[in-house]
């Protein structure tokens, strides 16, 4: 004799089943956890640009301050068109084509202090997403359109602990 697995029965008769309130508890548990999650991963998007935007903002600052230093160490012409008066890169562009410097053994070589243009990740699109500053300007103005000195992010928003990112 076979032993069948014993089925519950619902008292209305048939298999059982979930009922209405039980899917409503899973229903109301699940919504509680959407709540719960939808502002962490919100929180979690934010950090990650702002963490994007630090690492950009340092490395075009490391670019800059690596062209100033080659010009003051005469590695490359002190008349050089992309370098302003002050040796600082007259456009941004000038940090990705790079300039013909001498290296230690007296060969000339190109030098290209970024590889690609920096990204704004609070920008909504490439044009007008950085306020460029120029040497004689550092504190704030209108960029004098001489050299690029330093930039700053082009945004409104502030970040999670409470600073402007248009002032880091």
């Amino acid at each position: 004799m076979a032993v069948r697995a014993k089925q519950k029965i619902n008292p209305r008769g048939g298999e059982a089943g979930a009922t209405l309130a039980e899917l409503l508890v899973v229903l109301v548990i699940i919504s509680i956890l959407a709540v719960t999650a939808v502002p962490f991963a919100e929180t979690t998007a934010q950090r990650r640009k702002e963490v994007a935007l630090q690492e950009t903002l340092r490395s075009v600052r490391q670019a800059i301050d690596a062209f100033h230093q080659d010009w003051r160490a005469n590695r490359f012409a002190k008349t050089e068109p992309a370098a302003s008066a002050n040796g600082f890169p007259v456009r941004m562009d000038v940090l990705i084509a790079g300039v013909d410097v001498a290296l230690e053994n007296g060969v000339r070589q190109k030098r290209r202090y970024l590889r690609a243009a920096p990204v704004n990740p609070f920008a909504a699109g490439e044009e007008d997403a950085w306020r460029l500053i120029g040497y004689a300007q550092l504190k704030e103005g209108d960029w004098n359109g001489q050299d690029v000195y330093d930039l700053r992010a082009v945004t409104e928003k502030e970040a999670l602990n409470g600073a402007r990112l248009s002032d880091w």
